[in-house]
């Protein structure tokens, strides 16, 4: 099975941006933000979104699932404030669900959360339970710089967080973590907020406990781990000054790297230096970069096909890649997958 650990809702029907929008527009006066019942998307809508899109390109690049989330950069946690991200996170992941109801062998949901600047993580939890316990999420995106490229949050491995990820292990849910739009013109979003993101969240990693108190929280770092698999020597010699653990020992059970990453010579890259069994499949299609890629007439994230054509991969290598790691990182996976095998017989 080739699972796919890393989609976001990029297509959403016209609707849900036109409500946003409008929202967005009335941040500071509470009084003219829209109703919830004004977002009017139908069934034919969301499948409309995504017939053309993500599940072509399911079929032609021959993805059996996606793990999907609404719009990283949509997220935008930095606008207005608490009630208004809880307002949109439920919006969004709502839609998701819907999109997982329409396309339940397609699609698995992984949820927005309602994070606010300066607003604990605690304030999340609710909706965190609702998507994993209603709507039959495995996971959540979890943003480490809510504020938007100004980062005035405490590292991931700080106390400030303990209260959340003690409820992701009640549940058995990990995080994918991942930023959303950048408000500081120095970073651009997918460009340099992401990746810088993805490293600074490794690095917190490097230098905390986080796994000592929590051993069974599982943390995905997307985009390849950032800039970490080219400087990998600069992180373990960092580790080493540092009396840290080795890097493949902290990343144990704990910490994936994914696949978007996009062109061979990377992924040859990071197959070669990071431990196989913390690697997932993943393509972010109709995402961060579109079109095809000149030299190779390929489209820039049609993933599968660098993985396919690894250098020094086996067989059980990419077997773990495509799947098995993704079972390990996502405990809930299993039971819903063979729910839907059980559904499909």
């Amino acid at each position: 099975m080739i699972i796919d650990c890393h989609g976001h809702y990029t297509t959403e029907p016209k609707d849900l941006l036109r409500w946003r929008k409008e929202q967005v527009e009335n941040v500071k006066e509470p009084a003219k933000q829209p109703a919830k019942a004004s977002l009017k998307v139908s069934d034919d809508e969301i499948r409309e979104s995504l017939e053309g899109a993500q599940l072509k390109l399911q079929r032609e690049r021959g993805t059996d699932v996606t793990i999907f989330s609404p719009r990283a950069m949509g997220m935008s946690h930095h606008i207005g404030d608490y009630n208004v991200s809880l307002t949109w996170s439920q919006l969004c992941n709502e839609m998701i669900h819907r999109v997982c109801t329409l396309y339940p062998d397609n699609f698995i949901g992984v949820c927005q959360l309602p994070q606010s600047p300066g607003v604990s993580p605690d304030s999340c939890i609710g909706e965190l339970e609702r998507c994993v316990k209603e709507f039959g999420f495995v996971g959540c995106n979890l943003n480490p710089d809510p504020s938007g490229g100004h980062w005035t949050a405490p590292p991931l491995t700080d106390r400030w967080w303990y209260k959340f990820y003690e409820k992701m292990v009640e549940l058995d849910v990990p995080a994918m973590v991942h930023v959303s739009a950048s408000c500081n013109p120095a970073f651009h979003g997918t460009g340099a907020h992401y990746i810088n993101a993805d490293t600074t969240a490794f690095m917190q990693l490097i230098m905390g406990d986080l796994f000592k108190d929590f051993p069974t929280l599982k943390l995905i770092i997307p985009h390849g781990g950032g800039a970490v698999p080219f400087h990998w020597g600069r992180y373990r010699g960092l580790a080493l000054n540092n009396k840290r653990p080795p890097l493949d020992e902290m990343m144990k059970d704990n910490v994936w790297f994914d696949t978007c990453v996009y062109h061979q010579p990377g992924i040859d890259l990071l197959t070669k230096v990071v431990p196989i069994d913390n690697i997932l499949f993943a393509s972010e299609m109709v995402g961060a970069v579109r079109g095809k890629d000149p030299q190779t007439g390929h489209e820039f994230d049609d993933t599968k096909r660098y993985v396919d054509h690894a250098l020094g991969l086996s067989a059980e290598d990419k077997k773990k890649i495509f799947e098995g790691n993704a079972l390990r990182a996502y405990p809930r996976l299993k039971n819903k997958l063979r729910a839907k095998s059980a559904a499909r017989a």
